[in-house]
């Protein structure tokens, strides 16, 4: 009785994924339809061509194919705006724990909605019998979903083979098109068998057997419970789980190529894992044609702003729970890009003021090496705006050697990380100790990717914004999303 749930919340788009049984799919969207005559909701069915390999019934059954259908189904669902979704299969639900984490939607489960309605309607049962086919039975899905409440029971062996499985997947079952007495007799000696051996509720583990609803009750001495009218007022009325996401970074690469890769291995580095399962997802749009950030500031060259919008939308359309963008010249355009974005990037300049407040907490004057574009751009300065750290910045000759070390013909973009490229990083350390920094930044990320000597680190606090931005998104993934306030 659907009057006895309480509809939170009727989402915009139902779904009903067809296709899967010979009539299970119709059925539910009947039933859905019929149990809210004044339909204030849209809901869509969709069935594709589906040639299984094998028989679901049988305990060798691989369903490999049937995963597959399902998954493409329930995405073209979720393209098309669907926010819930019904798969009436309970094959299906054998494996769709392996699906729903990549799945934008909620997928309505099946075996709750059946503990769902016996709680509600049977609260004093104790043993359960179900009739389903021998695959889902050596699945243990009903185990998983009653077993610790109740007891399950299913038929003998014989009964099971001769009754149960030939009235629905025999030659004249109900999944070849028979709807006869022969189908409905089989059916009740199965139910026979299960009242015999102590069920005091009769649940349906084939979604084809509730076509028989009416007439198997008039014949079975104990409540039959029609699971797919369990399972559409179950989703109308409760809810699908929503999806268990696992956080994911977006990162725009290629800005440039190297250090977007030396990113990633400090977050593998910085990750506490024990297998790869524990590692963070990161979805990563490389993209080495996005325009020079520092040409564009620096003089009349091609704006980057498209191009780093863009990849940052398709980061958001991949599932991007946070976007980064390894590079700090890049960070002079985050203040265009970012209005036109649902979710937020993380900003790698305030996180490098946040790191050097927090761990270097003494310091007041710090060095910054970075590209004359991020130099001239002030993004730094206006990150550190109120901070009470000043900034420090070369003078136009040590700045033409910074620039050397990045961009030169044996720069670190060209592929070097020592030679030439560590004396001028080196040279550009020296003097900012000289001028009075007690810490320096390494302000364009291929900068930590420069090799230098050992009196040269043990100079001053080099601070790495790669690192900090790779710490930072290793402590919001696995704080399991928290609420982001970046900037």
């Amino acid at each position: 009785m659907a009057e006895h749930w309480v509809n939170l919340a009727t989402p915009r788009k139902y779904g009903v994924v067809g296709g899967l049984g010979a009539v299970a799919g119709v059925d539910t969207l009947l039933k859905m339809i019929k149990t809210t005559p004044q339909q204030q909701f849209d809901i869509a069915f969709e069935q594709h061509p589906f040639a299984d390999a094998g028989l679901a019934a049988d305990e060798t059954y691989d369903p490999t194919r049937r995963k597959f259908y399902v998954y493409d189904t329930l995405k073209s669902m979720e393209r098309s705006g669907v926010d819930v979704a019904l798969v009436p299969c309970f094959v299906s639900h054998s494996f769709l724990a392996e699906l729903t984490p990549e799945l934008g939607l909620s997928v309505v489960s099946l075996p709750d909605a059946l503990r769902a309605r016996i709680e509600r309607d049977h609260p004093n049962a104790r043993s359960i019998g179900v009739l389903t086919s021998n695959f889902v039975k050596g699945s243990g899905l009903f185990e998983r979903a009653f077993g610790d409440h109740w007891n399950v029971i299913y038929p003998d062996p014989d009964v099971q083979a001769q009754d149960l499985m030939a009235a629905v997947y025999g030659p004249r079952g109900i999944r070849n098109g028979h709807h006869d007495v022969l189908c409905l007799d089989g059916l009740a000696k199965a139910c026979e068998n299960l009242i015999r051996r102590g069920a005091e509720v009769i649940v349906p583990g084939l979604t084809e057997i509730p076509v028989f609803i009416e007439a198997l009750r008039e014949r079975v001495a104990v409540p039959v419970i029609d699971s797919n009218q369990a399972y559409a007022e179950y989703a109308l009325f409760v809810g699908g789980t929503q999806p268990q996401r696992t956080f994911k970074v977006g990162v725009v690469g290629g800005v440039g190529p190297a250090a977007t890769v030396d990113f990633m291995r400090k977050v593998v580095q910085l990750t506490k894992a024990a297998r790869d399962q524990d590692h963070i997802k990161m979805l990563v749009e490389q993209n080495p044609q996005i325009p020079d950030r520092t040409a564009n500031l620096l003089a009349d060259g091609e704006d980057p702003t498209i191009p780093l919008l863009a990849a940052s939308k398709r980061l958001e359309a991949g599932g991007a729970d946070v976007i980064v963008i390894p590079c700090n010249t890049a960070h002079a355009f985050v203040e265009r890009i970012e209005p036109h974005l649902d979710v937020p990037i993380l900003n790698m300049l305030s996180e490098v003021k946040k790191h050097i407040q927090h761990d270097l907490p003494g310091v007041r004057r710090v060095g910054l090496l970075a590209t004359s574009g991020t130099v001239a751009s002030s993004v730094y300065h206006e990150a550190f705006a109120g901070s009470g750290i000043a900034l420090l910045v070369p003078d136009e000759a040590v700045q033409q050697r910074v620039m050397a070390a990045i961009y030169g013909d044996t720069g670190v973009k060209a592929g070097y990380t020592s030679g030439r490229c560590s004396e001028d990083l080196a040279a550009a350390i020296a003097y900012m100790g000289e001028i009075g920094a007690q810490a320096v930044i390494l302000g364009c990320t291929e900068l930590p990717l420069i090799e230098l000597p050992a009196e040269t680190q043990a100079l001053l606090p080099l601070v790495d914004p790669t690192n900090v931005l790779a710490a930072s998104c290793v402590a919001l993934a696995t704080a399991g999303k928290p609420e982001l306030r970046v900037g």
